[in-house]
């Protein structure tokens, strides 16, 4: 376990962050079409999402990219991000991330996490929280913002005494870029990431002393003023004491429930990978911007 368990943990968390962040006033359009990744929100204003991911998988790529059949294991992630605005020139906000996780392993189904069990095969509890800033670090290009956020592990240990691993105990310093294009039309929009970390200061973690870059390209189509279908491709790379590789592909959609709440579902497929997980993802979430 060790290891190639927890890599898939932290693979899988990266789908999690596929909903918006930020927003700009544009009444001409919906919350979906003009709330994008990239946009920032205005002084006061507030964006609460709750995002929940399922990962399951029973087979692993080695280190030589070799796939092979393992029992099932399954790593269910409930993420709460809160932002607000707090700059008069809206180029700033201000927020705090939690995630609570419920993992098990050796064959159980996928659905056994929501038990929410502690027993010889299965582990649950809050795992880490960041406090976190959003910024536009150019001023005429307000489709362009990072997110920084400081990762700060709860549980002492990875692993419990049956071998069931929870979340990693290095911190992390994780940088987010965020761009987004819409076409003339307004039917399609383009958005793009890049996230960074550096995860340090736990030698007993897998994670310890390592660097990440992942890059992800995703495309929407607006059928409507109140939803969108969406495909995506990402890239993972780990690299330092510890290294990991897997390409992930997937699709989903969102749609605008009413002036507040937004509601997004997305499948994810890694594809290929090297000392990784070859598993799928499930994920919903449920989005306030007020």
């Amino acid at each position: 376990m060790n290891k190639k368990v927890s890599k898939i943990i932290l693979g899988a968390l990266l789908f999690a962050s596929f909903i918006s962040f930020g927003q700009e006033d544009d009444t001409s359009k919906s919350n979906i079409q003009t709330y994008t990744p990239s946009k920032l929100l205005d002084k006061g204003q507030w964006d609460i999402k709750f995002f929940n991911n399922l990962y399951t998988q029973n087979k692993e790529a080695n280190s030589n990219g070799k796939s092979a059949s393992i029992p099932r294991e399954n790593y269910f992630t409930s993420t709460l991000d809160i932002f607000t605005g707090v700059s008069d020139n809206n180029r700033l906000n201000i927020g705090l991330l939690l995630e609570y996780r419920s993992n098990s392993i050796n064959g159980k189904s996928a659905t056994s996490v929501f038990d929410l069990g502690n027993d010889v095969n299965s582990r649950k509890g809050l795992s880490s929280f960041a406090p976190a800033l959003k910024w536009q670090p150019i001023e005429n290009i307000g489709n362009f913002s990072i997110q920084s956020a400081f990762h700060i592990p709860i549980n002492k240990s990875e692993f419990d005494g049956n071998g069931v691993f929870l979340d990693q105990t290095a911190y992390m310093f994780q940088n987010r870029f965020f761009y987004d294009y819409t076409l003339p039309s307004g039917d399609w929009q383009l958005f793009t990431e890049l996230a960074t970390e550096y995860n340090f200061g736990a030698d007993e973690s897998f994670a310890n002393n390592t660097f990440v870059i992942a890059p992800g390209v995703f495309m929407s189509y607006f059928p409507s003023d109140v939803s969108t279908i969406l495909g995506f491709v990402q890239h993972y790379q780990r690299f330092g004491d510890f290294t990991q590789d897997f390409t992930a592909l997937g699709f989903g959609g969102k749609y605008q429930l009413n002036k507040t709440l937004n509601l997004e579902v997305l499948y994810s497929k890694f594809v290929r990978g090297t000392d990784n997980g070859l598993g799928q993802s499930f994920n919903i979430g449920l989005r306030a911007l007020f």
